[in-house]
């Protein structure tokens, strides 16, 4: 990566440059894995909550990036999609305000595609956060055996949202660390409480309520089907149903892989499994009570809706493209953002060049964290599978944003 002049932009005062100053030995320790096979990624200390606090850096000039040309079209079709919810929400990064892309998404809908790389130089200027060392690893669109009316060797259910899932009145429960009410459920008298976890529901706690939106034949596939968060349910008649992330029990997500490294099966001594989804599918096939038992650990459980819609949807409400989209935490990146990664993959996958940040994930946390969409078939699986790759990352943003933000 070309050098870069380190310019804080958002510590205006102070006191927000010792905060800074203070996080930044915290966010390079205390780590934490998060998904199957995972590095670890930083752990935020308490106040560390977002972007503008833990310091933001100018990068060097986008036009000189070398955006490649049928990259640079992707992510233009990509940003432009995300346009219409880039601004009208806020953006808890703290970097961006809705106006601050109205340039870039006036010019982006008649923008012609072969000048693609074009329309970034002209509208962008990169920026890191905190160090910009990236971490990304891989997810995609499952297809597993499934159907809609519960039949022989079809017998674990798909749930949906459950309607006394709910957050928290204020007063009856401790708010979270970003302020929002926890979710759960009111027991019968009355009393704020957990939801059921992983456990509760594969034991039978939302049995019989008509929550059921289908049934599958595996009970590990729908483990990572949930990892993954959407995806397809195919009957042995050639019946597809498509499956979107409705909601979450509000558990913390806890990553098997991470789990089964400390106890010693992840590795490739004799009887260890790789750390890859691969790996850890054929652990939890080849050993079923003990990996029901691991999968268990991970209190988290997904529920589902039926799509309607002919694509993927990410969570900023617009569908995904493969190699073009990132799963990212809103808090360190806006959401609907360009993404310039230099980094490679196991086996020399390349994931170089321009991504839009168009998708959240459970696991996907702190700066510089992302999740890399490959799309739906055996291919796919297999890359994001094995997804594991350390690089840089640069956000862009519209230009002018870093000298309002420190105040020029």
């Amino acid at each position: 990566m070309a050098a870069r002049a380190v310019q804080p932009v958002r510590l205006r005062t102070l006191l927000l440059r010792l905060i800074a100053i203070l996080l930044a030995p915290a966010l390079l320790s205390g780590c934490i894995p998060l998904i199957p096979g995972a590095a670890p990624v930083p752990a935020l200390p308490p106040g560390a909550a977002n972007a503008a606090l833990i310091g933001t850096h100018r990068g060097p000039v986008a036009a000189g990036l070398g955006f490649r040309d049928a990259n640079a079209r992707a992510a233009l079709t990509a940003f432009a999609a995300s346009c219409p919810r880039l601004t009208r929400r806020t953006d808890t990064s703290g970097l961006t305000r809705p106006e601050d892309w109205a340039p870039a998404c006036a010019a982006a809908t008649g923008w012609p595609p072969e000048d693609a790389a074009g329309f970034f130089a002209r509208y962008f200027e990169t920026a890191t956060v905190a160090r910009g060392e990236a971490f990304v690893t891989g997810y995609y669109e499952p297809e597993i055996a499934g159907v809609r009316t519960r039949q022989p060797g079809f017998d674990v259910p798909v749930y949906g949202l459950p309607p006394d899932l709910v957050r928290a009145r204020t007063g009856d429960a401790q708010p979270q660390a970003d302020g929002t009410q926890p979710l759960g459920r009111y027991d019968e008298s009355g009393r704020f409480v957990p939801y059921f976890d992983r456990t509760d529901i594969e034991g039978g706690a939302l049995a019989g309520k008509g929550l059921e939106i289908a049934w599958v034949a595996d009970r590990a596939e729908l483990f990572f089907l949930q990892v993954q968060g959407s995806g397809r349910l195919r009957a042995p008649d050639g019946t597809v149903i498509r499956l979107g992330f409705a909601g979450q029990n509000g558990y913390p997500y806890t990553g098997i892989g991470s789990v089964m490294r400390a106890q010693g099966l992840i590795g490739t001594g004799p009887g260890q499994y790789p750390g890859s989804m691969q790996g850890i599918l054929r652990y939890l096939h080849e050993h079923p009570a003990e990996g029901r038992a691991l999968m268990q650990q991970n209190r988290s459980y997904v529920f589902f809706r039926e799509a309607t819609s002919p694509g993927t949807v990410g969570a900023l409400g617009v569908p995904i493209a493969p190699r073009t989209t990132l799963a990212a935490d809103p808090a360190f990146v806006p959401l609907g953002a360009p993404v310039w990664l230099q980094a490679v993959g196991p086996g020399g996958q390349s994931l170089g060049g321009l991504w839009v940040a168009q998708d959240t994930g459970g696991a996907i946390k702190g700066p510089n964290r992302f999740d890399s969409f490959w799309g739906a078939g055996e291919d796919a699986r297999t890359i994001a599978g094995g997804m594991r790759a350390q690089g840089q990352a640069l956000i862009l943003l519209p230009k002018g944003t870093l000298a309002r933000l420190n105040g020029q």
